[in-house]
């Protein structure tokens, strides 16, 4: 029996178990919401469309009630508030470290077990604070931001190519922030072939520029926060955890000397498998690339910062 809790009935944690229920990735998903009847109302709604799509997952809804989601494998964080338009991640880690700090402390009570996967901004902080707030191994606690970045940047560059994004490969690293990931438009390949034999410098600067921007983008243009793909990016992540799968995706992990940084949680390409994530990925990045990561890592590093200046570290 695989259990998956996703914490946070939004638009995001409720797309994040409708696909993981869709896909079968576990036999019982978990919503859980401080919402009074949301995440029941959410889990039924998606749980009656069991017998319309052919699905055997079961899923169900509580308020608040963190013995319900005893013994999960996974559990998905999603709480919190989401970004409004022109709002940056960086302002929202006053309210949301305080929920994801007693999120993570209620999910270990019950599931001491679980690999956490964090999606609530400001990702890469949120997820420095629950691998510090929880004392967890550094294997167990993985930021889902870079899985989403890459498939923005997957998207611009398949338009640009007039091709299905499935034949796209591309990676974004360093921090899910608007000024801090880094698009690797060296690296990104169409069915083998470099991007850059087809698309010029130019048209490579637009994307990368696009994908920087593509969660503000998208709060423009919907008054909130993304959730079709960011729910899709975090069951991504569920899959290749409760399926073994060994995948290498773009996630925030603990570093500890690779890519030239320690003490920070940031975004580079790991295998991902049944104990969280296994291997951090060398991409022996290139001058300009290691300076932007660089200078990625102290931006992240300054928003780290203010979880002491509010005592939530």
């Amino acid at each position: 029996m695989t259990k998956v809790s996703v914490i946070g009935a939004g638009a995001v944690g409720a797309t994040t178990a409708d696909v993981i229920a869709c896909r079968e990735l576990a036999d019982e998903v978990v919503l859980l919401d401080v919402k009074e009847g949301f995440a029941e109302g959410k889990a039924l709604d998606i749980y009656q469309t069991s017998s319309l799509l052919g699905i055997k997952t079961r899923i169900s809804g509580t308020t608040n009630d963190y013995s319900k989601t005893a013994g999960s494998d996974v559990v998905v964080i999603t709480s919190g508030i989401p970004r409004k338009p022109g709002m940056t991640r960086e302002e929202l880690i006053g309210t949301n470290a305080n929920i994801v700090k007693t999120v993570a402390e209620n999910v270990l009570k019950h599931s001491p077990d679980a690999i956490i996967i964090v999606v609530s901004n400001p990702m890469d902080t949120m997820t420095y604070l629950a691998l510090k707030a929880t004392g967890l191994p550094k294997n167990r606690i993985i930021g889902m931001g870079g899985i989403l970045d890459s498939a923005r940047f997957k998207c611009y560059l398949g338009l640009a190519l007039n091709t299905p994004t499935v034949d796209v490969h591309a990676t974004v690293i360093g921090g899910h922030g608007d000024t801090t990931m880094i698009p690797l438009t060296r690296l990104a390949t169409f069915n083998g072939v470099p991007v850059s034999a087809t698309l010029g410098s130019d048209k490579l600067k637009e994307i990368s520029d696009a994908t920087m921007v593509g969660g503000a983008t998208l709060t423009k243009l919907l008054g909130t926060s993304a959730w079709y793909a960011p729910g899709a990016a975090a069951a991504l992540l569920v899959e290749s955890i409760v399926r073994d799968q060994k995948r290498i995706m773009p996630c925030c992990v603990s570093l500890e000397g690779e890519y030239g940084q320690k003490d920070i949680c940031l975004g580079v390409p790991v295998s991902i498998g049944k104990n969280g994530w296994e291997t951090i990925i060398d991409y022996k990045l290139s001058s300009d690339e290691q300076a932007a990561f660089a200078k990625s890592a102290e931006a992240v590093r300054t928003m780290n910062n203010v979880l002491k200046e509010i005592n939530v570290l």
